[in-house]
């Protein structure tokens, strides 16, 4: 019974990558019985009956997210511009954390570096790099980084998230020229960009992997993370929650907290405990919506 992995579904049909050959299938009706919907990722088995191919059998899932829906992604490129769009960091916090609670790991790859001098572009992510996260910078018009990003790609499913506009598809286009993918343009008044992407779908890497380039997002919703979970993705306060006068400290208003000493001895960035203060600031807002 062959074996494969969906790339694509689209109207009841699911495109399955087999030894290098693409099947048209449809899945096999218990699935509908079961509520299984099969997903973009999925490792399955596929058998051929009169004439056509049909999912057998859904492999269990390692991760599977909702938005994208797309199931066994290794990790996310979290992927911004220096400028035209400028660069939310808000918005980047908000992703870095969908990101940590799928339990992917992440990398973030700021694009258009060569719209900005060398030592102005590369301030933008210090605060993440000092985080702990892994930075990219990268240029389509120069090439500078794309070679790093070609070996963080590498025998992974990689999904790809950011803004719309910040050249998601021009990297891909660069990683690999033969994916050819669509790519738009930035409009001047809102410095927001036109999404070209249209469906969920695995792009294979000649070495190796695939990645999944998604539609832009504006906004994301992280109101459903409790607030007080919220310092768990924050990783650079992990060396002090446990210093902490009291066992529950928010780092927010408490005396004797470890995280915010530690902040005025500027071991942890000052500008990411002040995105975990409005973020928390947030979610107890929603919170109080909700009651």
């Amino acid at each position: 019974m062959p074996q494969g992995i969906i790339i694509k579904g689209i109207g009841g049909f699911y495109y399955v990558s087999v030894g290098g050959k693409v099947l048209e299938c449809k899945a096999r009706g218990k699935f509908r019985k079961e509520k299984i919907t099969p997903l973009v990722g999925d490792r399955v088995d596929v058998v051929e009956e009169y004439g056509g191919y049909i999912i057998q059998n859904i492999y269990p899932r390692i991760t599977k997210l909702i938005r994208p829906s797309v199931a066994n992604v290794d990790q996310a490129v979290i992927a911004f511009a220096c400028m035209k769009p400028s660069p939310n960091l808000n918005l980047l916090d908000k992703f870095l954390i969908m990101s940590s609670y799928n339990k992917l790991k992440t990398v973030i790859c700021m694009n258009k570096i060569d719209l900005m001098s060398e030592r102005d572009g590369c301030k933008i992510l210090e605060h993440y790099s000092k985080a702990g996260y892994k930075c990219i910078y990268t240029s389509t018009v120069t090439g500078e980084g794309i070679e790093d990003l070609k070996k963080e790609l590498k025998n992974v499913i990689t999904v790809f998230a950011g803004p719309s506009g910040v050249g998601k598809s021009s990297m891909l286009n660069k990683v690999q020229s033969s994916l050819r993918l669509k790519t738009g343009d930035i409009s001047e008044k809102s410095e927001r960009g036109k999404n070209t992407t249209r469906h969920t779908e695995l792009l294979e890497l000649k070495g190796g992997g695939y990645v999944v380039d998604t539609p832009g997002f504006s906004s994301l919703d992280i109101g459903f993370i409790p607030k007080d979970e919220l310092q768990d993705y924050f990783p650079e306060f992990s060396d002090f929650r446990g210093y902490c006068r009291y066992a529950h400290c928010s780092h927010i208003n408490e005396p004797g907290c470890a995280v915010k000493e530690a902040v005025r001895g500027n071991i942890i960035d000052d500008m990411r405990y002040t995105s975990y203060t409005r973020l928390y600031d947030e979610l107890s807002r929603i919170r109080r919506s909700y009651k």
